[in-house]
């Protein structure tokens, strides 16, 4: 039977009781109908994480005692920057879901000619939040300890200039180099447009930036698509999808 994960930014040591915070609390009591004696694992993003056992539930609070320590070697030797235009509600989502999935270190918000989401203010920061709130939830499916880093949203130009050493590469489809023509490297930095796709303009950007465009083949992909087939393509031949 599968145990569920749950993520504690901060956890006590080993062998200590604990009460568990409000949204793990609604998560493992008020929805999965969690009673004392169930097992949960915790884990706290950097790399620590627990079997606990729930002892004791009142109305609004819960309280674990954690027990053994469970170590876990799943993160990617790849050190992934995935630098993603942003798209409308779901499919940012979906994006996003599933690059902490496939093992990308960080992700930083680009925004694009063709973004068709306008973020500033308290509006940017409910979205930073509701994305860091994705990424923690595909960390407790997927068994990663580490969550992967949100970066701020970035304009495309000064996106650019957060990338140094890395193999860097923008999705194109009018390029003529496919992934498996590009030299192997350990960190990678991978540009992908929004719905739409990213303009002339800013492919020639990239391209003058040092970025290296490359296809995915000759049908077009949803921008989504296009992130989970791109990631999945680098972790196949230089990362740790067999």
């Amino acid at each position: 039977m599968r145990v569920s994960r749950f993520y504690c930014a901060s956890l006590v040591p080993a062998n200590s009781p604990m009460q568990l915070p409000d949204e793990v609390f609604r998560h493992a009591v008020q929805v999965l109908r969690m009673k004392p004696g169930a097992l949960l694992n915790l884990f706290d993003g950097q790399g620590l994480e627990y079997q606990a056992q729930l002892e004791q539930v009142d109305k609004r609070q819960a309280t674990v005692s954690l027990q053994q320590q469970i170590h876990t070697d799943n993160e990617s030797p790849l050190d992934i920057l995935l630098m993603q235009g942003i798209s409308r509600g779901e499919r940012m989502d979906y994006a996003i879901q599933k690059a902490v999935e496939l093992g990308v270190k960080r992700i930083m918000p680009v925004v694009t000619e063709r973004c068709n989401v306008q973020l500033s203010g308290d509006r940017a920061e409910k979205r930073i939040n509701h994305w860091q709130g994705v990424i923690i939830s595909a960390c407790e499916q997927s068994g990663r300890s580490y969550l992967p880093e949100l970066l701020p949203i970035a304009s495309i130009d000064s996106a650019f200039g957060n990338v140094n050493d890395a193999c860097k590469l923008v999705l194109d489809p009018e390029a003529i180099k496919s992934f498996s023509s590009v030299k192997k490297a350990q960190q990678i930095a991978l540009l992908i447009g929004p719905e739409g796709g990213l303009s002339e303009t800013e492919v020639q950007r990239a391209n003058d930036a040092g970025f290296t465009g490359i296809t995915l083949g000759p049908r077009i992909l949803r921008t989504e698509t296009a992130s989970a087939a791109a990631l999945a393509m680098v972790q196949a031949g230089w990362g740790d999808i067999a």
